[in-house]
Parts: C-alpha cells; structure tokens; sequence
C-alpha cells in the first residue's frame, strides 16, 4: 500500500513538472561601425565627421525572455529589455535599465497574448518592421525617419496593457492602453514648474499577409508626448515644432510588399500631426518606397527612396536616399555598407531648414548652419546571440 502510494505521488509530481515547464532565454544584438558624414553642425556651421558609432544597423541590446507551460495551450511570458551604446557602455532610452521592453503577461494558442509593462505600439509592430526601409535593411538607423515622430522605431508606451491577437489565417490585429498614472489627470498633463506631468496614449492596427503579399496599418495617439518617460521628440533637424508644448502626437499609417522570387518591393505612407498647446498643428506626411535583393543566401542589397512633407505650424521637405549591402559571415555576424543622402529645402522666419539623417542626432547630428544636405558612409560589423 505505502508503495502504491509513494508510485502515485511520484506521478503526480511528474505530472506536475510536465505542465509547469519553463525556459529563459538571453539575447542580444552588438553593433559597431566606421561613420563618416559630409556635413555635420559645429558651433559655426558645419564640418565633415568621421567617427566610431554603434547602433546603426540595429541598435545595441540585451534581453531576457522567459516562458512558463502553464498547460492547455497557456503560458506565462516576461520579456525584459536593455538598450545601450557600445561605444560608451551607457544605457539608451534616457537611462531606464529596461528601457526597450519590459512586460509581463499571458499567452493563449490560437487565441493571442494579453501584456502590461512597458511595451511598443503596432506602428512599430505592424508597419515599422515589416514595410520601412529602417525596419528591413541594414541602412535601419539612418533610415529611420527623422526623428521616428511617426513611431516606426520607437513610441513604446509606460504602464500600458496590451492584447496581440494570434495568427488566423494570415491576419493579426492588436490594440493597447497606456495609463496616465497621475491623479486628477487620467488623460495626461503637461509639465509644469512643480508637476512633472503625464502622458496618456492608446495605438491599435492589422496586418494581413497571404502568399507573397502582405499589407498593414496601424494608428497611435500621445498626450503630451514631451511628459513621457524618456521625453518623445517633437522637432526635425533644427525645426521647432509647438514652441509652445506640444498637446497631441498623432500618427496614423499603411504599408505593403510583395515578394517575388528574390526581390522584395514595399511602399509605405504615414501621417502624423503634432497639436500645439497655443498655436496652429503641425502635419508630417512621409511617402517611402523601395526594394530588397537576394544576391545569395549571405548577400543582400537594398534601395529606398523616403519624401518628407512638413505642413502648418512650421515648413519643410526634406528628400533621402538609402542603400546598403549586408554580407552574412555566419547566422549570427554580418558585415554591411551603407551609402545614404538626404537634401532638405523650405525656410521657416528666413531660417534655411536643414538636414538631419537618422532617427535621432546621436549618428551624425544634423547638416549645421550654411548645409542642406548630408551625405553618409558607413562600414559596420553586427553580431546577435
């Protein structure tokens, strides 16, 4: 009797570690290049730059992901991710320890995943990375547009709950909520002498992908996006959007591909306006569009072609090209080259508008007083593990 009853508890255990299993897994991407850049602002005007920078075509991170098999097609998930520069050793997104990503949640097969933290938006999730130039080439970091205002690369949202749907037949949609987080100020707040303030912000989009071809949109909504924690970006190049505050960021976007044999072609629009707390909004519309070839297994090329349209408050166009060739040492190190230029035009108080290449100004800065174009070549070697 004693052994049926040791057997049955020794079952039960077993059981019980079968439906229980979990995993972690570390990950990370390290990327480190030669820049140099025709013009680049000084304290007089401009001047070439050669530099040593990292995060260029993907930017520098380390990560853990857990799952727990919680049964029945359930399971337990947490992604924790850090940004930081290789160069200096310092962390990205304004310090925060995990600055990328940090959630916890559960998923459901068939069904999808339901997560709280801090999380991106589906611009990043369903247009970003499937139909910008920065989202599917090596040329990433210098063609992401300026300032990512529209949230390609970027607009992750602070204590937000999030639903991603599964995959049904090619077709996955999500929506998600950031909270305020202050009292007396469920919809956010600007920031004041005495008060920090607070952002609130909703995003949801689709995607639907059959065979060949697969389209996508997505909308995003910020209050107050200078309250959020790191502050978002409301200016381009040496534009001041909204001297006054900025009360609203939205963006809103679509975008396509189709692959055939070993070439892909994608175009993409998006639209995003910038509500001023005093003042007339700013609108930007970005017209992008190019391809990506398969020379080999381990070789790939790619051209796109980005329009940068500034409305309302303020004005500018700024025109860019991108190209690179990736070259695939292993399934985890790549070398790549980059050739990338962006010519800016339009004037704002008989203040020339000027070139800025990149997502932010920590790659080349921007063109300087007296320069309206840049002009940028890169050499870089990317390792994931």
């Amino acid at each position: 009797m004693k052994k049926s009853q040791a057997g049955c508890l020794l079952l039960l255990c077993l059981s019980g570690a079968a439906h229980s299993q979990s995993s972690m897994t570390i990950y990370g991407i390290v990327d480190e290049g030669f820049t140099y850049v025709n013009n680049s602002a000084t304290s007089t005007g401009h001047s070439a730059t050669f530099k040593l920078a990292d995060s260029v075509a993907s930017a520098s991170r380390f990560g853990f992901r857990g799952v727990e098999d919680l049964g029945g097609g359930l399971k337990a998930i947490f992604t924790l991710e850090n940004g930081f520069s290789v160069g200096t050793g310092i962390a990205a997104q304004g310090g925060a320890l995990f600055g990328r990503q940090a959630f916890v949640g559960l998923s459901k097969e068939d069904v999808g995943q339901l997560t709280f933290g801090r999380q991106y938006a589906f611009a990043y999730d369903y247009l970003g990375h499937h139909y910008a130039t920065g989202g599917q080439t090596a040329a990433a970091g210098f063609a992401w547009h300026i300032n990512t205002l529209d949230q390609l690369n970027g607009g992750e949202l602070n204590n937000s709950i999030k639903f991603s749907s599964a995959d049904f037949r090619g077709f996955t949609f999500g929506a998600m909520y950031g909270f305020s987080n202050q009292a007396g100020a469920f919809a956010g707040s600007p920031a004041t002498a005495s008060v920090g303030g607070s952002q609130r912000a909703y995003s949801f989009g689709a995607n639907y992908e059959s065979g060949p071809f697969s389209a996508g949109f997505a909308y995003s909504d910020y209050t107050y996006p200078t309250a959020a924690t790191p502050a978002m970006a409301v200016s381009m190049a040496n534009v001041t959007l909204n001297p006054k505050g900025t009360r609203d960021l939205r963006t809103l976007g679509v975008g396509s591909k189709y692959r055939f044999v070993k070439t892909a072609v994608y175009a993409l629009w998006t639209n995003t306006a910038l509500q001023a707390i005093t003042g007339p909004t700013s609108t930007v519309n970005i017209y992008e569009g190019g391809f990506i070839q398969t020379f080999r297994p381990d070789l790939f090329g790619a051209i796109g072609f980005t329009h940068t349209k500034l409305d309302g408050g303020a004005q500018g166009k700024w025109n860019q090209v991108n190209s690179s060739l990736d070259y695939y040492l292993s399934k985890s190190t790549d070398v790549y080259i980059l050739a990338v230029y962006q010519k800016a035009s339009g004037a704002n108080n008989g203040v020339p508008v000027q070139a800025q290449l990149g997502n932010n100004t920590s790659y080349v800065g921007i063109s300087g007083k007296g320069a309206a174009d840049q002009l940028a070549f890169r050499v870089g070697l990317r390792h994931f593990f």
